[in-house]
């Protein structure tokens, strides 16, 4: 009887045993399977990195050269170049303008308040077509007295004048510290010593005459009656 029971212990504690075995022999099994097995968040495979970088660098571009996809360049057609001037164009160039002769233009001569012995000639373009005008040819002669009038002031520049348009000379007849001279109420006019004067009467005249000087043609009777 003593003997059964002791062989029923030793039975069950060996069972006890198996059982335990088993359940660490699971349980490291489970671990081991934790440690091997892919996790949700697991870095992808160098597969799919490839097809990772390609679909951001390896593509490419649609966009030809030139059709402004990146290259830096505009597809734009230029713009139409701005009209160059005409050939002959009173307002940009000479060419195809004459000279003007002294018969194109007329001619007044005014006495001026200021300043003193000085008069204003004005010569407007009587024509109906533009001239250059030799802005530092002008002649100046006094009836009746030998020589012209020498220049004074700083020379000008030829510019073609319009039909209408007048251009201005100021012409000094008497230094005011030379005694005597010639009374006068005409001048002659010519655009060059080469071309036969017209004579104008001098408005607000006569005007003594002793050493006669004349300026330039200038744009504005200011600038003529400055010097």
């Amino acid at each position: 009887m003593a003997r059964t029971a002791r062989s029923r212990r030793t039975t069950a504690a060996l069972a006890a045993l198996s059982i335990g075995v088993l359940a660490l022999t699971a349980c490291n099994g489970d671990a081991e399977g934790d440690v091997a097995a892919p996790g949700k968040h697991a870095s992808p495979s160098a597969t799919d990195k490839g097809a990772d970088k390609g679909e951001a660098t390896d593509v490419p571009s649609s966009a030809a050269p030139g059709d402004g996809g990146g290259s830096g360049k505009s597809s734009a057609t230029p713009g139409t170049p701005s009209s160059a001037p005409t050939s002959g164009s009173d307002d940009d160039q000479d060419g195809g303008v004459g000279m003007c002769e002294t018969t194109d233009l007329t001619y007044k001569v005014t006495v001026a308040s200021r300043p003193v012995n000085h008069a204003l000639l004005t010569a407007s373009n009587k024509g109906g077509d533009a001239c250059l005008l030799p802005a530092n040819d002008l002649v100046i002669t006094i009836p009746g007295l030998d020589g012209a009038a020498e220049h004074m002031g700083p020379e000008g520049k030829d510019w073609i004048l319009k039909p209408g348009e007048s251009a201005y000379a100021g012409i000094l007849f008497a230094r005011a510290d030379t005694a005597g001279g010639k009374s006068a109420d005409k001048v002659e006019v010519a655009l060059t010593a080469s071309e036969s004067p017209s004579t104008v009467p001098v408005a607000g005249g006569p005007i003594t005459v002793n050493d006669s000087q004349v300026t330039s043609f200038f744009g504005t009777a200011e600038d003529a009656l400055t010097y």
